[in-house]
């Protein structure tokens, strides 16, 4: 089994770091700070964030813009130019007490995202998806739906349900959309699976929360292939980037609560294999 240290990119804490993009289009980071409210972005020499009020859950980059649509708690919103405008109220679809989660765009531009509760309540929420103005219930009862990927093939889509301890595969119909035949691909012990990505090899790369570390898993068997050793806990989300010939991991972390040096931190790692192409969103 191989294994990788992943370097400080970013020396600023964060909350709750989640959902890192790197766009090649525009040579842009993204990730947002999901109890802060706060998207940011990083380009060449500057680092800016925008507020929204809010939990967001998510940030995916936009097909036809540089703008990005939000996963937020009270709805889906579209930000462009500094300003964020609600595409889509969620309030008749999650409870009072749901925010949004972890957010995917599939190839065609369809929004994939999860709904989660506040430490208060006990774990619950779903996997939705996003469609031409219309909001399906994907997976029902999960207990805190997180990271989201899908075959280079387009006929399989994984899910991480975090306190399932577990990453699903399903059977995927790209036309359609919809998601049959779940299966557990495979458990986590000694931490919770949280975001992941996918590489061009049809493999994942799974952070996995209180664990320290990113898991290279084989969307067939589930083995467990490689392991990115991060300096950070709460280790939430990654992406593949490829930046002048050189693939490395863009990692995520939480600091909310931690004393830790890096706890909250924006990490890379280099890797070898490149990711799939970017799937953006359609609004």
């Amino acid at each position: 089994m191989k294994e990788y240290t992943a370097i400080v990119m970013d020396a600023e804490k964060h909350s709750l770091g989640e959902s890192p993009y790197y766009d090649p289009r525009y040579d842009r980071y993204s990730w947002v700070d999901i109890t802060q409210g706060r998207l940011w972005t990083m380009t060449e020499g500057r680092k800016t964030y925008f507020e929204l009020g809010q939990p967001i859950g998510a940030a995916i980059p936009l097909r036809d813009t540089d703008g990005f649509l939000l996963a937020a708690r009270d709805g889906l919103y579209v930000y462009r130019d500094g300003k964020a405008d609600c595409i889509k109220g969620l309030q008749e679809v999650y409870k009072p007490y749901w925010r949004s989660n972890d957010a995917k765009a599939d190839r065609s531009g369809r929004i994939w995202f999860g709904a989660t509760v506040s430490d208060e309540h006990e774990p619950e929420g779903s996997l939705f998806c996003y469609d031409k103005g219309e909001i399906l219930c994907m997976q029902e009862n999960t207990k805190i739906a997180n990271g989201m990927a899908w075959s280079k093939d387009q006929k399989h889509f994984f899910f991480s349900d975090s306190l399932e301890y577990a990453v699903f595969r399903y059977t995927y119909d790209a036309k359609n959309g919809t998601i049959t035949d779940r299966q557990v691909l495979f458990t986590v012990e000694d931490g919770v699976p949280d975001g992941m990505c996918i590489d061009a090899e049809d493999n994942l790369w799974v952070a996995i929360w209180g664990g320290s570390r990113i898991e290279k898993r084989s969307s067939v068997t589930g083995e467990l292939l490689a392991v990115v050793h991060v300096p950070a806990e709460h280790t939430s989300s990654c992406c593949l980037a490829k930046k002048a010939g050189s693939v490395f991991l863009f990692i995520t972390s939480a600091g909310d609560g931690l004393t830790g040096e890096y706890d909250g931190c924006l990490f890379r790692c280099p890797v070898e294999v490149p990711g799939v192409i970017s799937d953006f969103a359609k609004v």
